[in-house]
């Protein structure tokens, strides 16, 4: 996602992983070598610090403090300089990516697939993980296969959510 932006905005991208860095000064160093037109992508910001200022040793790290539920702050204004919106996987879309990691053009199960997408709301990077084979020996079929499993699922939950909102 991070390549695809820079990509797009014609950045450069600056990945600095804190656990890495030894001091400030070591800190301010690598932000001040970026050019102007750059993303910079700071790993484990979340477990570097604890709320009283001091530096977490990687043991002590807690495994599930990269939830979802921990976005909201880091979006409010000014913590961030560009949010990008991205829509979600329409069918044609989901043809590039089929043919980029399957290498198919045409399938009977398309229509169905068509179907269910023109239905949900899916990203493309669910898609693309339904179709990325895990294994040499999945083929298409079943990676188009787990593709409309994968869309059921989310025409299913989606409905849920209707009916607990009414």
């Amino acid at each position: 996602m991070i390549a695809a932006m820079a990509n797009l905005l014609n950045y450069d991208i600056c990945d600095i992983e804190l656990t890495d860095v030894r001091n400030n000064t070591e800190l301010r160093m690598l932000l001040t070598e970026t050019t102007s037109k750059s993303i910079i992508v700071i790993e484990d910001i979340d477990y570097s610090l604890d709320l009283s200022g001091q530096r977490i040793k990687k043991e002590e790290k807690h495994p599930y403090t990269d939830m979802i539920m921990n976005v909201a702050p880091l979006i409010r204004t000014g913590r961030m300089d560009k949010h990008v919106e991205m829509s979600y996987c329409s069918f044609e879309g989901f043809k590039v990516l089929t043919k980029n990691y399957l290498e198919v053009e045409a399938h009977p199960t398309f229509d169905l697939i068509q179907q269910l997408i023109e239905e949900i709301n899916i990203t493309h990077a669910d898609v693309a993980e339904k179709l990325m084979p895990k294994t040499a020996a999945k083929d298409a079929d079943v990676c188009l296969s787990n593709m409309i499993r994968a869309l059921d699922e989310v025409k299913d939950d989606e409905k849920r959510k209707e009916v607990a909102k009414a």
